[in-house]
């Protein structure tokens, strides 16, 4: 096993690792920074969601950082807020001991344009962006990325799915001087080899980390078969179950993510709900009492539910399996992260055999019938 300074990794960066308990490279990490430290190069990364993707990418951006030179010289695009978020909290964390302060400044819609604006006044290395106020500010004039020398995709089948495609066109044709494009995705699906075939150079370094488990091998999944009126009941003895474990239960739809969170708050089961129509003050209210514990349970739609990275949630509940394969991908990746265990559960009806042997088959797992 190597360690981060055999990877090449210097040490004050090694020093803050150390600080937030990183202390072995992950998979991912093993196999790119060498290459990404090193070399100028395109690459592509397929790994899931918390593989430990931010430092796989972050650290080699901050080696190439020149302090000296006051311009943008990375821009690093994710889906949603809260990645953006995440990622930027995480470069200033790993830059803790760097004698060299650099910059990094999170751009996302739900806050007031003029705020960030202002913040990128000031000297930025680094912008983590959404796609979507990203190109708001390049069209105003507000933001250069003329000059970057690395532009990041994290989670690019998800900005994809996101209908992001054409802001993620129209933001790479700005790009297009001599920048190297590292791209990271849990699936490569039509449109994201589209963009690789576009953008990419066809030397690009290619990673694939577990390339046969699509999904963590820590998780156990499972099925209930029910009927559509008994779902609730069938719920509420699952979550009886789980006692004071946190985990987040998916619906398909808007409406029923609300009368779901509605049914199991009215039975005092600690629950919030996360859906399309919420205001984002009200998502954010949401998403901090989640995360300090005091919401145990998440509902919530596929699409609210991107870039959200809680860990130690012990358990996903499909309340109906979801339209798209990838989804469950993406679904029953938010247990078992960090190395941990985690229980995947669908609720299905008698004609749904067919498709948990259908998820099965595509990626490479197996279902165990369960009955509360």
């Amino acid at each position: 096993m190597k360690s981060f300074s055999d990877l090449g990794l210097r040490k004050e960066y090694i020093k803050a690792l150390k600080e937030l308990n990183i202390v072995n490279p992950t998979e991912i990490q093993a196999q790119t920074l060498p290459i990404l430290l090193k070399t100028e190069t395109d690459l592509i990364g397929l790994a899931q969601t918390g593989t430990g993707k931010t430092a796989a990418y972050g650290l080699p951006i901050l080696h190439h950082i020149d302090p000296s030179k006051p311009e943008i010289q990375a821009l690093i695009l994710a889906p949603t807020r809260e990645l953006v978020q995440q990622i930027q909290k995480q470069l200033f964390r790993f830059t803790k001991y760097c004698d060299a302060k650099i910059f990094a400044e999170g751009v996302y819609g739900g806050e007031k344009i003029d705020k960030q604006i202002k913040a990128l006044q000031r000297t930025t290395h680094i912008v983590v962006a959404t796609p979507g106020r990203l190109l708001d500010l390049i069209e105003r004039g507000d933001i250069d990325i003329k000059n970057i020398n690395t532009l990041v995709l994290d989670e690019a089948d998800e900005m994809l799915s996101m209908g992001f495609k054409q802001d993620l066109n129209r933001i790479l044709k700005y790009t297009s001087g001599k920048r190297f494009t590292w791209l990271f995705s849990a699936t490569m699906p039509e449109e994201i080899q589209k963009i690789v075939k576009t953008y990419m150079s066809p030397k690009a370094v290619h990673i694939e980390v577990n390339k046969n488990a699509l999904v963590n091998a820590n998780i156990t999944h499972q099925y209930i078969t029910t009927a559509i009126k008994n779902k609730v009941s069938v719920l509420e003895k699952l979550l009886e179950g789980f006692k004071k474990q946190r985990g987040i239960i998916f619906c398909r739809t808007k409406a029923g993510t609300k009368n779901l969170a509605e049914a199991l708050l009215n039975e005092g089961f600690s629950v919030g709900a996360l859906e399309g129509d919420m205001q984002q003050k009200e998502r954010d209210k949401v998403m901090r009492a989640f995360k300090n514990e005091s919401v145990q349970i998440l509902v919530s739609t596929d699409v609210s539910a991107r870039g959200i990275d809680v860990s130690g949630l012990a358990f996903v509940i499909h309340h109906q399996l979801p339209e798209h394969m990838e989804y469950y991908t993406h679904r029953s990746g938010r247990t078992a992260r960090a190395g941990k265990a985690g229980r995947s559960i669908a609720l299905i009806l008698d004609n749904e055999r067919q498709r948990i042997q259908d998820i099965e088959k595509a990626l490479g797992i197996q279902f165990t019938e369960f009955h509360v």
